[in-house]
Protein backbone atom coordinates (compact mmCIF):
# COMPACT_ATOMS: atom_id res chain seq x y z
CA UNK A 1 0.00 0.00 0.00
CA UNK A 2 2.82 2.43 0.82
CA UNK A 3 4.61 1.45 -2.22
CA UNK A 4 0.94 2.32 -4.33
CA UNK A 5 1.08 5.99 -2.49
CA UNK A 6 4.58 6.66 -3.92
CA UNK A 7 3.78 5.76 -7.26
CA UNK A 8 0.57 7.90 -7.17
CA UNK A 9 2.39 10.89 -6.24
CA UNK A 10 5.08 10.26 -8.75
CA UNK A 11 2.43 10.46 -11.88
CA UNK A 12 0.87 13.05 -10.28
CA UNK A 13 3.50 15.35 -10.10
CA UNK A 14 4.81 13.92 -13.36
CA UNK A 15 1.53 14.93 -14.68
CA UNK A 16 1.75 18.47 -13.27
CA UNK A 17 5.20 19.06 -15.10
CA UNK A 18 4.10 18.22 -18.97
CA UNK A 19 3.24 21.53 -19.93
CA UNK A 20 6.79 22.55 -18.74
CA UNK A 21 8.21 20.21 -21.10
CA UNK A 22 5.88 21.77 -24.15
CA UNK A 23 7.31 24.47 -23.55
CA UNK A 24 10.96 23.59 -23.38
CA UNK A 25 13.53 23.00 -26.27
CA UNK A 26 13.97 19.05 -27.65
CA UNK A 27 17.14 19.95 -28.96
CA UNK A 28 19.73 18.87 -27.18
CA UNK A 29 22.39 22.10 -26.43
CA UNK A 30 25.32 20.19 -26.95
CA UNK A 31 27.33 23.21 -25.68
CA UNK A 32 31.21 22.03 -24.95
CA UNK A 33 31.96 23.16 -21.13
CA UNK A 34 34.75 24.81 -23.15
CA UNK A 35 33.34 27.06 -25.15
CA UNK A 36 33.14 30.34 -23.04
CA UNK A 37 35.85 29.73 -21.21
CA UNK A 38 39.09 32.42 -21.04
CA UNK A 39 37.13 34.75 -23.84
CA UNK A 40 38.95 38.18 -24.48
CA UNK A 41 35.50 40.04 -24.65
CA UNK A 42 32.35 40.37 -22.81
CA UNK A 43 29.41 37.94 -24.74
CA UNK A 44 26.44 37.11 -23.40
CA UNK A 45 25.95 33.16 -23.44
CA UNK A 46 23.51 32.63 -26.83
CA UNK A 47 20.40 31.89 -26.53
CA UNK A 48 19.03 29.33 -28.28
CA UNK A 49 15.55 28.65 -29.94
CA UNK A 50 11.99 26.64 -28.07
CA UNK A 51 9.61 25.08 -29.57
CA UNK A 52 5.89 24.00 -28.83
CA UNK A 53 5.13 20.71 -28.61
CA UNK A 54 3.97 20.01 -31.86
CA UNK A 55 4.97 17.99 -34.78
CA UNK A 56 3.64 17.18 -38.44
CA UNK A 57 5.11 15.44 -41.48
CA UNK A 58 5.37 16.65 -44.99
CA UNK A 59 3.22 13.48 -46.19
CA UNK A 60 1.05 14.59 -43.96
CA UNK A 61 0.08 16.72 -46.58
CA UNK A 62 0.63 15.29 -49.64
CA UNK A 63 4.24 15.22 -49.99
CA UNK A 64 5.71 12.21 -52.32
CA UNK A 65 9.33 11.42 -51.62
CA UNK A 66 10.42 10.13 -55.37
CA UNK A 67 12.48 12.84 -56.81
CA UNK A 68 9.53 13.80 -59.21
CA UNK A 69 6.84 15.24 -57.59
CA UNK A 70 6.97 18.81 -56.52
CA UNK A 71 6.82 19.41 -52.86
CA UNK A 72 6.88 23.03 -52.51
CA UNK A 73 3.19 23.42 -51.82
CA UNK A 74 3.47 20.13 -49.20
CA UNK A 75 6.35 22.08 -46.91
CA UNK A 76 4.55 25.71 -47.57
CA UNK A 77 1.13 24.15 -45.96
CA UNK A 78 2.91 21.99 -42.97
CA UNK A 79 4.49 25.16 -41.84
CA UNK A 80 0.99 26.95 -41.69
CA UNK A 81 -0.19 24.38 -39.78
CA UNK A 82 2.41 24.13 -37.54
CA UNK A 83 2.62 28.39 -37.28
CA UNK A 84 -1.66 27.96 -36.62
CA UNK A 85 -0.16 25.73 -33.06
CA UNK A 86 1.50 28.04 -32.38
CA UNK A 87 4.81 26.43 -33.73
CA UNK A 88 6.55 22.97 -33.56
CA UNK A 89 8.38 20.43 -35.39
CA UNK A 90 7.83 19.65 -39.28
CA UNK A 91 9.11 16.62 -39.80
CA UNK A 92 11.12 15.78 -43.41
CA UNK A 93 11.27 12.05 -43.42
CA UNK A 94 13.58 9.49 -45.45
CA UNK A 95 13.22 10.32 -49.33
CA UNK A 96 14.20 12.69 -52.34
CA UNK A 97 11.95 15.67 -51.90
CA UNK A 98 11.98 17.46 -55.01
CA UNK A 99 11.37 21.18 -53.98
CA UNK A 100 11.08 24.77 -54.78
CA UNK A 101 11.27 27.71 -52.37
CA UNK A 102 11.06 27.13 -48.25
CA UNK A 103 9.82 30.14 -46.41
CA UNK A 104 10.51 29.74 -43.09
CA UNK A 105 8.48 31.16 -40.02
CA UNK A 106 9.05 32.09 -36.65
CA UNK A 107 8.94 29.25 -33.70
CA UNK A 108 9.25 26.36 -36.68
CA UNK A 109 11.71 23.56 -36.45
CA UNK A 110 12.38 21.80 -39.59
CA UNK A 111 13.33 18.42 -38.90
CA UNK A 112 15.44 16.36 -41.41
CA UNK A 113 15.34 12.60 -40.77
CA UNK A 114 18.05 10.43 -41.79
CA UNK A 115 17.69 9.53 -45.42
CA UNK A 116 16.14 12.98 -46.11
CA UNK A 117 17.54 13.95 -49.40
CA UNK A 118 15.87 17.45 -50.30
CA UNK A 119 16.38 18.97 -53.74
CA UNK A 120 15.48 22.23 -54.92
CA UNK A 121 14.48 22.49 -58.38
CA UNK A 122 16.29 23.67 -61.03
CA UNK A 123 13.58 25.43 -62.93
CA UNK A 124 14.37 28.99 -62.48
CA UNK A 125 10.60 30.45 -62.67
CA UNK A 126 9.93 29.13 -59.26
CA UNK A 127 12.49 31.67 -57.84
CA UNK A 128 10.80 35.47 -58.04
CA UNK A 129 13.21 38.33 -57.94
CA UNK A 130 12.97 39.95 -54.32
CA UNK A 131 14.67 43.12 -52.23
CA UNK A 132 17.61 42.18 -50.44
CA UNK A 133 21.69 42.24 -50.01
CA UNK A 134 24.37 40.56 -52.05
CA UNK A 135 27.79 41.07 -51.56
CA UNK A 136 27.39 43.53 -49.00
CA UNK A 137 25.10 45.83 -51.31
CA UNK A 138 21.53 46.38 -51.60
CA UNK A 139 20.12 44.74 -54.51
CA UNK A 140 18.01 42.59 -56.28
CA UNK A 141 18.42 38.69 -56.43
CA UNK A 142 16.56 35.43 -56.74
CA UNK A 143 14.36 34.13 -53.59
CA UNK A 144 16.78 31.54 -51.75
CA UNK A 145 15.68 28.55 -51.61
CA UNK A 146 15.63 28.36 -47.74
CA UNK A 147 13.87 32.17 -46.46
CA UNK A 148 12.99 33.36 -43.51
CA UNK A 149 12.77 37.32 -42.47
CA UNK A 150 12.25 38.65 -39.21
CA UNK A 151 12.02 35.80 -37.57
CA UNK A 152 11.91 34.60 -34.08
CA UNK A 153 12.83 30.81 -32.81
CA UNK A 154 13.66 29.11 -35.81
CA UNK A 155 15.39 25.70 -36.75
CA UNK A 156 17.17 23.42 -39.19
CA UNK A 157 18.67 19.96 -37.53
CA UNK A 158 18.30 16.59 -38.13
CA UNK A 159 20.95 14.40 -40.15
CA UNK A 160 19.15 14.97 -43.60
CA UNK A 161 21.12 16.94 -47.12
CA UNK A 162 19.80 19.91 -48.70
CA UNK A 163 20.59 20.56 -52.20
CA UNK A 164 20.51 23.60 -54.03
CA UNK A 165 20.78 22.61 -57.74
CA UNK A 166 23.49 25.47 -57.82
CA UNK A 167 25.14 23.27 -61.06
CA UNK A 168 21.94 24.58 -62.96
CA UNK A 169 22.90 28.13 -62.15
CA UNK A 170 26.09 28.66 -61.25
CA UNK A 171 29.03 29.99 -64.62
CA UNK A 172 32.19 27.51 -64.67
CA UNK A 173 35.55 28.67 -66.00
CA UNK A 174 37.04 26.21 -68.55
CA UNK A 175 40.50 26.16 -66.60
CA UNK A 176 38.74 24.95 -63.76
CA UNK A 177 37.89 21.53 -65.93
CA UNK A 178 39.27 18.68 -67.34
CA UNK A 179 39.32 18.36 -70.90
CA UNK A 180 36.41 15.49 -70.74
CA UNK A 181 34.62 17.75 -68.10
CA UNK A 182 34.21 20.66 -70.20
CA UNK A 183 33.12 19.16 -73.42
CA UNK A 184 30.36 16.94 -70.99
CA UNK A 185 29.29 20.55 -69.65
CA UNK A 186 29.54 21.74 -73.05
CA UNK A 187 27.23 19.29 -74.42
CA UNK A 188 24.31 20.03 -71.63
CA UNK A 189 23.70 23.39 -73.55
CA UNK A 190 23.86 26.80 -72.24
CA UNK A 191 25.65 29.57 -73.35
CA UNK A 192 29.52 30.52 -73.53
CA UNK A 193 31.37 34.20 -73.26
CA UNK A 194 33.13 35.59 -76.40
CA UNK A 195 36.89 34.51 -75.50
CA UNK A 196 35.12 30.89 -75.20
CA UNK A 197 36.24 29.91 -71.29
CA UNK A 198 33.41 30.43 -69.31
CA UNK A 199 30.19 28.62 -69.59
CA UNK A 200 27.02 30.07 -68.72
CA UNK A 201 23.56 28.44 -67.84
CA UNK A 202 21.36 30.83 -70.02
CA UNK A 203 22.07 34.10 -72.88
CA UNK A 204 20.09 35.57 -69.49
CA UNK A 205 22.94 34.84 -67.24
CA UNK A 206 25.90 35.49 -69.69
CA UNK A 207 24.43 38.87 -70.55
CA UNK A 208 24.36 39.71 -66.63
CA UNK A 209 27.73 38.56 -66.15
CA UNK A 210 28.74 41.17 -68.92
CA UNK A 211 26.59 44.14 -67.18
CA UNK A 212 28.31 43.44 -64.01
CA UNK A 213 32.12 44.31 -62.80
CA UNK A 214 31.51 41.89 -60.10
CA UNK A 215 28.36 39.96 -59.59
CA UNK A 216 26.10 42.69 -58.22
CA UNK A 217 24.89 44.88 -61.23
CA UNK A 218 25.50 48.67 -60.01
CA UNK A 219 24.24 50.14 -62.85
CA UNK A 220 21.00 48.49 -62.79
CA UNK A 221 18.26 50.13 -60.73
CA UNK A 222 15.03 48.88 -61.02
CA UNK A 223 12.98 45.69 -60.89
CA UNK A 224 12.37 45.99 -64.35
CA UNK A 225 16.00 46.16 -65.19
CA UNK A 226 16.74 43.21 -62.83
CA UNK A 227 14.31 41.25 -64.38
CA UNK A 228 16.12 40.97 -67.82
CA UNK A 229 19.28 39.43 -66.24
CA UNK A 230 16.57 37.52 -64.16
CA UNK A 231 18.80 34.12 -64.51
CA UNK A 232 22.21 35.97 -63.56
CA UNK A 233 21.13 36.76 -59.97
CA UNK A 234 21.74 33.64 -58.85
CA UNK A 235 20.33 33.75 -54.83
CA UNK A 236 22.55 32.40 -51.44
CA UNK A 237 20.62 28.60 -50.84
CA UNK A 238 20.29 29.65 -47.14
CA UNK A 239 19.36 33.19 -46.08
CA UNK A 240 18.62 34.09 -42.61
CA UNK A 241 17.32 37.91 -41.71
CA UNK A 242 16.72 39.99 -39.51
CA UNK A 243 16.06 37.62 -36.95
CA UNK A 244 16.98 36.11 -33.51
CA UNK A 245 17.71 32.90 -31.77
CA UNK A 246 18.28 30.49 -35.62
CA UNK A 247 19.98 26.99 -35.04
CA UNK A 248 21.41 25.22 -37.76
CA UNK A 249 22.28 21.85 -36.38
CA UNK A 250 23.00 18.54 -38.55
CA UNK A 251 22.23 18.54 -41.41
CA UNK A 252 24.32 18.94 -44.63
CA UNK A 253 23.95 21.49 -47.02
CA UNK A 254 25.62 21.21 -50.50
CA UNK A 255 25.50 22.37 -54.27
CA UNK A 256 24.29 26.22 -53.39
CA UNK A 257 23.70 28.84 -56.53
CA UNK A 258 25.66 31.23 -54.93
CA UNK A 259 26.67 31.24 -51.24
CA UNK A 260 25.93 28.12 -49.16
CA UNK A 261 24.71 29.71 -46.06
CA UNK A 262 23.75 33.80 -45.33
CA UNK A 263 23.07 34.88 -42.02
CA UNK A 264 22.20 38.56 -42.40
CA UNK A 265 21.53 41.23 -39.48
CA UNK A 266 20.90 38.37 -36.88
CA UNK A 267 21.07 37.97 -33.03
CA UNK A 268 21.92 35.06 -30.69
CA UNK A 269 22.63 32.12 -33.86
CA UNK A 270 24.18 28.54 -33.72
CA UNK A 271 25.91 26.82 -36.31
CA UNK A 272 26.50 23.53 -35.02
CA UNK A 273 27.62 19.76 -36.66
CA UNK A 274 26.68 20.90 -40.07
CA UNK A 275 28.46 19.77 -43.10
CA UNK A 276 28.97 22.27 -45.82
CA UNK A 277 30.31 21.42 -49.58
CA UNK A 278 29.85 22.99 -52.63
CA UNK A 279 31.98 21.64 -55.57
CA UNK A 280 35.90 22.99 -55.50
CA UNK A 281 35.35 25.01 -58.99
CA UNK A 282 32.10 26.42 -58.12
CA UNK A 283 31.92 30.61 -58.98
CA UNK A 284 31.37 32.35 -55.40
CA UNK A 285 30.71 28.87 -53.54
CA UNK A 286 31.57 29.87 -50.20
CA UNK A 287 30.60 28.19 -47.47
CA UNK A 288 29.13 30.57 -44.78
CA UNK A 289 29.02 34.52 -45.04
CA UNK A 290 28.11 35.59 -41.51
CA UNK A 291 26.81 39.34 -41.96
CA UNK A 292 26.43 41.77 -39.60
CA UNK A 293 25.18 39.51 -36.84
CA UNK A 294 25.66 39.39 -33.37
CA UNK A 295 25.92 36.96 -30.21
CA UNK A 296 27.01 34.17 -32.54
CA UNK A 297 28.40 30.17 -32.14
CA UNK A 298 29.84 28.49 -34.88
CA UNK A 299 31.44 24.94 -33.67
CA UNK A 300 32.06 21.30 -34.36
CA UNK A 301 31.33 21.91 -38.42
CA UNK A 302 33.19 20.69 -41.37
CA UNK A 303 33.56 22.54 -45.03
CA UNK A 304 34.82 21.71 -48.24
CA UNK A 305 33.97 24.78 -50.89
CA UNK A 306 34.34 26.80 -53.79
CA UNK A 307 35.43 30.19 -52.26
CA UNK A 308 35.88 31.51 -48.66
CA UNK A 309 34.75 28.98 -46.13
CA UNK A 310 33.82 30.91 -42.92
CA UNK A 311 33.72 34.37 -43.87
CA UNK A 312 32.48 37.45 -42.07
CA UNK A 313 31.27 40.04 -43.24
CA UNK A 314 29.20 43.57 -42.48
CA UNK A 315 28.06 45.51 -45.50
CA UNK A 316 30.34 47.00 -48.38
CA UNK A 317 31.49 50.39 -48.96
CA UNK A 318 28.73 53.14 -48.60
CA UNK A 319 25.88 50.65 -48.19
CA UNK A 320 27.51 48.89 -45.43
CA UNK A 321 28.74 51.76 -43.53
CA UNK A 322 24.73 53.28 -43.67
CA UNK A 323 23.86 49.85 -42.10
CA UNK A 324 26.18 50.65 -39.63
CA UNK A 325 25.73 47.07 -38.43
CA UNK A 326 28.94 45.15 -37.23
CA UNK A 327 29.44 41.60 -37.03
CA UNK A 328 30.39 41.15 -33.42
CA UNK A 329 30.43 38.68 -30.17
CA UNK A 330 31.78 35.38 -32.52
CA UNK A 331 33.09 32.75 -31.24
CA UNK A 332 34.74 29.96 -33.65
CA UNK A 333 36.01 26.16 -32.57
CA UNK A 334 36.37 22.84 -33.82
CA UNK A 335 36.24 23.16 -37.28
CA UNK A 336 37.99 21.46 -40.31
CA UNK A 337 38.38 23.50 -43.71
CA UNK A 338 39.29 20.99 -46.62
CA UNK A 339 39.00 22.97 -49.92
CA UNK A 340 38.80 26.79 -49.59
CA UNK A 341 39.94 30.21 -50.80
CA UNK A 342 40.21 30.85 -47.20
CA UNK A 343 39.84 29.07 -44.65
CA UNK A 344 38.83 31.70 -41.47
CA UNK A 345 38.04 34.84 -43.41
CA UNK A 346 37.65 38.64 -42.67
CA UNK A 347 36.12 40.98 -45.39
CA UNK A 348 36.46 42.15 -48.08
CA UNK A 349 32.58 43.90 -47.31
CA UNK A 350 33.64 44.57 -43.74
CA UNK A 351 32.18 48.52 -44.16
CA UNK A 352 30.15 48.07 -40.92
CA UNK A 353 33.37 46.80 -39.09
CA UNK A 354 33.84 43.45 -37.03
CA UNK A 355 34.97 43.22 -33.64
CA UNK A 356 34.94 40.55 -30.66
CA UNK A 357 36.07 37.47 -32.30
CA UNK A 358 37.71 33.91 -30.62
CA UNK A 359 38.48 31.33 -33.63
CA UNK A 360 40.18 28.18 -31.63
CA UNK A 361 41.08 24.69 -32.52
CA UNK A 362 40.38 24.50 -36.01
CA UNK A 363 41.88 22.52 -39.11
CA UNK A 364 42.50 23.80 -42.70
CA UNK A 365 43.59 21.26 -45.56
CA UNK A 366 44.59 22.57 -48.48
CA UNK A 367 42.35 25.81 -48.42
CA UNK A 368 44.15 28.24 -50.74
CA UNK A 369 44.76 30.64 -47.69
CA UNK A 370 44.97 29.76 -44.07
CA UNK A 371 43.70 33.04 -41.89
CA UNK A 372 42.42 35.42 -44.69
CA UNK A 373 41.63 39.44 -43.95
CA UNK A 374 41.19 41.41 -46.81
CA UNK A 375 39.85 45.14 -47.23
CA UNK A 376 40.66 48.25 -50.00
CA UNK A 377 39.94 51.96 -50.04
CA UNK A 378 36.79 52.52 -50.65
CA UNK A 379 35.42 50.40 -47.62
CA UNK A 380 35.75 52.31 -44.13
CA UNK A 381 35.17 50.19 -40.89
CA UNK A 382 36.92 48.71 -38.71
CA UNK A 383 38.50 45.51 -37.82
CA UNK A 384 39.40 44.81 -34.17
CA UNK A 385 39.69 43.27 -31.17
CA UNK A 386 40.27 39.34 -33.47
CA UNK A 387 42.08 36.38 -30.79
CA UNK A 388 42.86 33.41 -33.14
CA UNK A 389 44.64 30.19 -31.77
CA UNK A 390 45.53 26.59 -32.20
CA UNK A 391 45.07 26.41 -35.85
CA UNK A 392 46.91 23.48 -37.65
CA UNK A 393 47.30 23.97 -41.14
CA UNK A 394 48.69 21.94 -43.84
CA UNK A 395 49.22 22.24 -48.01
CA UNK A 396 48.17 26.01 -47.94
CA UNK A 397 49.40 27.23 -51.99
CA UNK A 398 50.15 30.67 -50.94
CA UNK A 399 49.61 32.09 -47.39
CA UNK A 400 48.90 30.84 -44.10
CA UNK A 401 47.85 33.87 -42.53
CA UNK A 402 47.34 37.12 -44.74
CA UNK A 403 46.65 40.29 -44.42
CA UNK A 404 46.00 42.31 -47.28
CA UNK A 405 44.35 45.81 -47.19
CA UNK A 406 44.82 46.16 -51.63
CA UNK A 407 42.11 43.31 -52.29
CA UNK A 408 41.60 43.34 -55.91
CA UNK A 409 43.51 46.72 -56.24
CA UNK A 410 47.15 47.20 -56.96
CA UNK A 411 49.60 47.93 -54.05
CA UNK A 412 52.00 50.52 -54.35
CA UNK A 413 54.95 49.82 -56.30
CA UNK A 414 58.19 49.80 -54.50
CA UNK A 415 60.79 52.69 -55.03
CA UNK A 416 63.91 51.32 -56.21
CA UNK A 417 66.86 51.18 -53.89
CA UNK A 418 68.92 52.30 -56.36
CA UNK A 419 67.21 55.84 -56.89
CA UNK A 420 66.27 58.54 -53.78
CA UNK A 421 62.53 59.17 -53.45
CA UNK A 422 61.50 62.61 -52.12
CA UNK A 423 59.81 61.40 -48.78
CA UNK A 424 57.79 64.77 -48.79
CA UNK A 425 56.11 64.00 -52.02
CA UNK A 426 55.35 60.45 -51.37
CA UNK A 427 53.82 61.87 -48.12
CA UNK A 428 51.50 64.35 -50.23
CA UNK A 429 50.55 61.11 -52.68
CA UNK A 430 49.00 59.89 -49.74
CA UNK A 431 45.10 59.41 -50.06
CA UNK A 432 43.54 61.16 -47.01
CA UNK A 433 42.55 59.19 -43.98
CA UNK A 434 38.52 59.72 -44.46
CA UNK A 435 35.07 57.36 -43.29
CA UNK A 436 36.33 55.17 -46.80
CA UNK A 437 39.40 54.05 -45.06
CA UNK A 438 39.53 50.87 -43.42
CA UNK A 439 41.21 50.24 -40.43
CA UNK A 440 42.60 46.61 -38.93
CA UNK A 441 43.81 46.47 -35.81
CA UNK A 442 44.44 44.28 -32.31
CA UNK A 443 44.62 41.67 -33.66
CA UNK A 444 46.81 38.30 -31.96
CA UNK A 445 47.05 35.10 -33.91
CA UNK A 446 49.36 32.66 -31.88
CA UNK A 447 49.94 28.86 -31.06
CA UNK A 448 49.71 28.12 -35.18
CA UNK A 449 51.23 25.33 -36.79
CA UNK A 450 51.38 25.20 -40.60
CA UNK A 451 53.25 22.39 -42.44
CA UNK A 452 53.58 23.40 -46.80
CA UNK A 453 52.83 26.58 -47.40
CA UNK A 454 53.94 29.03 -50.79
CA UNK A 455 54.57 31.75 -48.43
CA UNK A 456 55.26 31.96 -44.58
CA UNK A 457 52.76 35.20 -43.67
CA UNK A 458 52.02 38.10 -45.53
CA UNK A 459 51.00 41.64 -43.61
CA UNK A 460 50.27 44.52 -45.82
CA UNK A 461 48.32 47.80 -44.38
CA UNK A 462 47.77 50.72 -46.23
CA UNK A 463 50.07 53.93 -46.32
CA UNK A 464 47.71 56.09 -44.96
CA UNK A 465 46.27 53.28 -42.35
CA UNK A 466 48.65 50.95 -41.87
CA UNK A 467 47.66 47.29 -40.27
CA UNK A 468 47.96 48.15 -36.58
CA UNK A 469 49.04 45.60 -33.82
CA UNK A 470 49.04 42.78 -34.83
CA UNK A 471 50.89 39.65 -32.41
CA UNK A 472 52.17 36.44 -33.89
CA UNK A 473 53.25 34.24 -30.86
CA UNK A 474 54.10 30.51 -30.61
CA UNK A 475 54.12 29.59 -34.53
CA UNK A 476 56.04 27.36 -37.08
CA UNK A 477 55.67 27.55 -40.54
CA UNK A 478 57.73 25.64 -43.34
CA UNK A 479 56.61 27.50 -46.38
CA UNK A 480 58.55 28.14 -50.20
CA UNK A 481 59.13 31.79 -49.42
CA UNK A 482 59.57 33.94 -46.39
CA UNK A 483 56.89 36.31 -44.74
CA UNK A 484 56.53 40.23 -45.70
CA UNK A 485 55.37 42.86 -43.38
CA UNK A 486 54.26 46.22 -45.40
CA UNK A 487 52.97 49.59 -44.05
CA UNK A 488 52.54 48.08 -40.99
CA UNK A 489 52.92 49.49 -36.61
CA UNK A 490 53.07 47.78 -33.85
CA UNK A 491 53.59 43.83 -34.96
CA UNK A 492 54.61 41.75 -32.56
CA UNK A 493 56.61 38.16 -33.32
CA UNK A 494 57.35 36.31 -30.07
CA UNK A 495 58.45 32.46 -30.82
CA UNK A 496 58.05 32.67 -34.54
CA UNK A 497 59.70 29.82 -36.31
CA UNK A 498 59.95 29.96 -40.38
CA UNK A 499 61.44 27.13 -42.42
CA UNK A 500 61.52 29.30 -46.09
CA UNK A 501 63.88 27.86 -48.97
CA UNK A 502 63.85 31.03 -50.89
CA UNK A 503 64.21 34.61 -50.10
CA UNK A 504 64.62 36.48 -46.70
CA UNK A 505 63.12 34.51 -44.03
CA UNK A 506 61.48 37.87 -42.98
CA UNK A 507 61.05 41.09 -44.89
CA UNK A 508 60.24 44.44 -43.77
CA UNK A 509 58.57 47.82 -45.65
CA UNK A 510 57.68 50.83 -43.60
CA UNK A 511 57.13 48.88 -41.22
CA UNK A 512 56.88 50.87 -37.69
CA UNK A 513 57.16 49.88 -33.84
CA UNK A 514 58.34 46.08 -34.24
CA UNK A 515 59.83 43.17 -32.23
CA UNK A 516 60.56 40.58 -32.87
CA UNK A 517 61.38 38.15 -30.08
CA UNK A 518 63.18 34.00 -29.92
CA UNK A 519 63.02 33.91 -33.86
CA UNK A 520 64.13 30.78 -35.21
CA UNK A 521 64.66 30.03 -38.77
CA UNK A 522 66.03 27.47 -41.54
CA UNK A 523 67.15 29.26 -44.99
CA UNK A 524 69.48 28.21 -47.55
CA UNK A 525 69.74 32.23 -48.27
CA UNK A 526 72.60 34.39 -46.46
CA UNK A 527 70.19 37.00 -45.70
CA UNK A 528 67.28 36.46 -43.30
CA UNK A 529 66.00 39.75 -42.61
CA UNK A 530 65.40 42.43 -45.16
CA UNK A 531 64.56 45.90 -43.76
CA UNK A 532 63.64 49.05 -46.80
CA UNK A 533 61.44 51.71 -47.06
CA UNK A 534 62.17 55.24 -45.86
CA UNK A 535 59.23 55.33 -42.96
CA UNK A 536 60.76 52.00 -41.68
CA UNK A 537 61.81 52.79 -38.30
CA UNK A 538 62.04 50.95 -34.36
CA UNK A 539 62.27 47.60 -35.77
CA UNK A 540 63.75 45.74 -33.01
CA UNK A 541 65.45 42.16 -33.38
CA UNK A 542 66.58 39.74 -30.68
CA UNK A 543 70.58 39.53 -31.23
CA UNK A 544 70.67 35.80 -29.98
CA UNK A 545 68.73 34.65 -33.03
CA UNK A 546 71.38 35.77 -35.79
CA UNK A 547 74.94 34.24 -36.09
CA UNK A 548 76.29 36.74 -38.20
CA UNK A 549 74.41 39.76 -37.69
CA UNK A 550 76.15 41.97 -40.59
CA UNK A 551 75.24 39.25 -43.35
CA UNK A 552 71.95 38.02 -41.77
CA UNK A 553 70.35 41.48 -41.45
CA UNK A 554 70.39 43.44 -44.57
CA UNK A 555 68.89 47.43 -44.50
CA UNK A 556 68.09 49.16 -47.06
CA UNK A 557 70.09 52.83 -47.81
CA UNK A 558 66.96 54.67 -47.68
CA UNK A 559 66.00 53.36 -44.16
CA UNK A 560 66.57 56.10 -41.32
CA UNK A 561 69.42 55.53 -39.24
CA UNK A 562 69.18 53.43 -36.03
CA UNK A 563 65.57 52.08 -37.54
CA UNK A 564 66.59 49.04 -37.03
CA UNK A 565 67.98 47.91 -33.36
CA UNK A 566 69.59 44.87 -31.83
CA UNK A 567 68.68 43.66 -28.18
Amino acid sequence: MHNKKILYWISFLWLCTLPLYAQTPEINPQVPEDLYANLEFDMPRVAEPAFPDFTVNITDFGAVGDGQTLNTQAFAEAIAAAVEQGGGKVIVPAGVWLTGPITLKSNIHLHTEKGALVVFSDNFDLYPLIETSFEGLNTFRCLSPINGVGLENVAITGEGIFDGSGDAWRPVKKSKMTSGQWKKLLSSGGVLNEKGDIWYPTEEARRGAEQSAMNVPEELNTLEEHRKIKDFLRPVMVSIVKSKKVLLDGPTFQNSPAWNIHPLMCEDVTLRNLTVKNPWYSQNGDGLDLESCKNVVIYNNSFDVGDDAICFKSGKNEDGRKRGIPTENVIVKNNVVYHGHGGFVVGSEMSGGVRNVKVSDCTFIGTDVGLRFKSTRGRGGVVENIYISDIDMMNIPTEPILFDLYYTGNSPVPEPEETHPDKEKLAAMMPPVTEETPQFRNITVKNIVCKGAGRALFLQGLPEMNLENVRLENITIEADKGGEVIDAKGIHMKNVEIKAADGPVLSFRNAKDVQVLNFDYQSEEQTVVKVEGLWSDNIRLDKASFDNVDQQIQVGKHVEKDAVKLN
